[in-house]
């Protein structure tokens, strides 16, 4: 391995690194990779990167979650076959789940292209002051709607706040986790019915984008960096998700808010 090829190593691990760390956290993953992006001169990552580093960070969260996600399989499962109301709001969380990834799959469809170009740090500094506002508005609602409280317009507005997150700066877990506080979610509910919503909608990427691995025409050589990316990114995102549901649950939401005032405004000044 050459120098050049050592830096390269280097600097796409450091990307791993900031997706891992950004993507539980409500600061926009996708805004802090490009802007990382640019400061190592990588400009932007492959479709192939990103949905390696996205898979990543998606089994982290199944591991941290597992047992929710069983747990409500089992149950629905069990509600299909007994009618049982044991079951029913296990069975009406997935459906809520499902219905939520509606909005953000089409919408994401429909306006792809207009996605694509958001790429400025301009955007994305402005998407981070968005988001800085709506953790500072949310910061002191106290939510009440446990799991069995949650109706399908809950998930819809839900489901429209994590498809502002298709535009680079605007986190998606903010997005959601803000929304279902909105609707009226105590902090525990609107923190698993975020993080359980990145699944559906993080496994369609995955799956749309299995060609695009398989078609990519420099595997051999980009196999070293994007695996070390990958597990740099899982353990990364494992982390960060412990500290963020430590955080949330101690009230610190707010932190975020000033750090994406803090980041949106040395964007506006370097850039």
């Amino acid at each position: 391995m050459n120098e050049s090829d050592f830096i390269y190593l280097i600097k796409i691990v450091i990307i791993g690194l900031v997706q891992g760390l950004t993507e539980p956290i409500p600061v926009s993953s996708s805004g802090h990779v490009m802007i990382a992006s640019e400061l190592l001169g990588l400009g932007e990552q492959g479709f192939t990167f990103v949905i390696l580093t996205n898979t990543a960070s998606l089994i982290a969260i199944l591991m941290i979650y597992r047992r929710d996600i069983i747990r409500l399989i089992v149950n629905s499962i069990s509600y299909l076959k007994t009618k049982e109301s044991d079951y029913k709001n296990d069975f009406q969380f997935i459906r809520f789940l499902i219905l939520a990834t509606f909005p953000a799959g089409i919408l994401g469809l429909l306006l792809n292209d207009f996605i694509a170009e958001q790429t400025s740090m301009t955007t994305i500094a402005l998407m981070l002051f968005m988001t800085g506002i709506a953790l500072w508005l949310i910061k002191d609602i106290k939510g009440r709607k446990d799991e069995g409280d949650i109706y399908a317009r809950d998930s819809l507005l839900v489901g429209f706040g994590q498809s502002l997150a298709l535009i680079p700066g605007i986190s998606r877990s903010g997005a959601t986790i803000i929304s279902s506080i909105a609707v009226g979610m105590n902090q525990d509910t609107a923190l698993r019915f975020s993080f359980l919503l990145y699944i559906p909608i993080s496994l369609a990427g995955v799956v749309l984008g299995l060609s695009n691995f398989v078609n990519e025409p420099d595997k051999s050589n980009l196999a070293a960096p994007y695996l070390l990316a990958f597990f740099t990114t899982l353990l990364m995102t494992y982390i960060a998700m412990k500290w963020f549901i430590s955080v949330l649950k101690n009230g610190k939401l707010l932190y975020f808010s000033y750090y994406c005032f803090i980041v949106g405004t040395l964007l506006f000044m370097f850039y």
